[in-house]
């Protein structure tokens, strides 16, 4: 059975950091794309991030370039999201979603094969 759990969600101030971890299993894990998404409320989901496999890639949406990075730990069968200087525009479900075939798009969500069941993260002004 697939399973995505994601965890190290919260609620931080502006400017804190926060890091998001998804735990992967039931496929092999180093074969597949893992991306990070979002929705706000009253918004549509939207793709924050991407690693490719064998981290050969990596995405990000323009508003979180150069605050969140994306690492994979095969091994491990992990992916992180470190989130550096948030801001309130931030604050969203995040997702771990995994997907065996991106084609040109990373970020549509309508590529991803597998997700998590999401996790809070507010970020207070």
């Amino acid at each position: 059975e697939v399973q995505l759990a994601e965890s190290g969600g919260g609620l931080v101030q502006a400017g804190e950091s926060l890091r998001l971890s998804c735990a992967a299993s039931g496929f092999t894990f180093d074969e597949i794309h893992i991306g990070w998404f979002r929705q706000a409320p009253g918004k549509g989901r939207e793709g924050v991030s991407c690693a490719s496999s064998s981290e050969l890639s990596k995405y990000y949406a323009d508003s979180v370039k150069g605050r969140f990075t994306i690492s994979r730990d095969d091994d491990e069968s992990m992916v992180y999201l470190q989130m550096n200087n948030l801001k309130p525009e931030d604050t969203a479900v995040y997702y771990c979603a995994a997907s065996w075939a991106l084609g040109s798009t990373w970020d549509n969500a309508a590529k991803y094969n597998y997700w998590g069941h999401g996790i809070q993260v507010t970020v207070s002004s």
